[in-house]
């Protein structure tokens, strides 16, 4: 399961105002944040009252319009001087004046998240996942993996933070997947760890701290740090599951 909400994403918008002979930094918050979750069965679907599932195409086009966002701006002001505005995920330091600058110049593509989406989708599709837009059932997620009906929601919301946010909760949530999994295309009742690494950052450590994780038991926990330590290979969903989902 993956937060989403004021506990985990977070995006701050800041604002260069250059006026001679000084610079003027003016704060100023907009956005939200993330979390992910879990698995616990047959890998197949067959219910009418199923979302429909969600279609790969229209996904990327949505995603690649929500990075331009992602794209620093220079706005001239009236009588001299450049107004910057960028937009920055929690846990990034400011950008210099020449940063900003060179993002411009060479804005960021997304081109290599785009792709890894398209890898984990297919991954998960034949690992026998219906992935949907749809609400978590649990408040504050912005994934839930069900895996009694092979389902896993995503937050219709998640696409207007951009293939790379979007990404990491697709990828946190094929960890989930890949703990469940049993050959055969069964589904584990309990789900397992897979023995990654378990050592997560001050800013996980600090999302785990979130409502939404507050009854778990100590084995859900743990299913979590794995995710969370992992989510940020966003190779390492698509590998998971060639490996443990066959």
């Amino acid at each position: 399961m993956v937060l989403f909400g004021k506990y985990s994403w977070i995006c701050t918008r800041l604002i260069y105002r250059f006026l001679l002979p000084g610079l003027v930094l003016l704060f100023g918050c907009s956005a939200p944040r993330f979390v992910a979750s879990r698995p616990q069965w047959s890998r197949t679907v067959a219910s009418s009252d199923l979302p429909p599932a969600l279609s790969e195409p229209e996904l990327l086009a949505a995603l690649a319009r929500a990075d331009q966002a992602w794209i620093p701006e220079a706005i001239p002001l009236p009588g001299g001087g450049t107004r910057y505005i960028y937009r920055r995920r929690q846990g990034e330091a400011p950008l210099s004046l020449e940063a900003l600058r060179a993002l411009i110049r060479n804005p960021p593509r997304f081109e290599r998240e785009q792709l890894l989406i398209r890898a984990l989708l297919s991954q998960l599709q034949s690992a026998g996942v219906r992935v949907v837009l749809a609400h978590p059932r649990r408040q504050g997620a912005a994934g839930e993996w069900e895996p009694r009906r092979s389902l896993l929601r995503l937050r219709p919301d998640l696409t207007a933070k951009g293939s790379r946010e979007f990404l990491r909760v697709l990828n946190h949530e094929a960890i989930h997947v890949a703990q469940s999994c049993l050959p055969g295309r069964r589904w584990r009742r309990r789900s397992e760890l897979l023995g990654l690494s378990r050592s997560v950052s001050p800013r996980a450590r600090q999302q785990l701290q979130a409502p939404l994780y507050a009854r778990v038991s100590a084995h859900e926990r743990q299913l979590e740090e794995e995710a969370y330590a992992n989510q940020d290979q966003l190779a390492l969903g698509s590998q998971l599951l060639a490996d443990h989902c066959r």
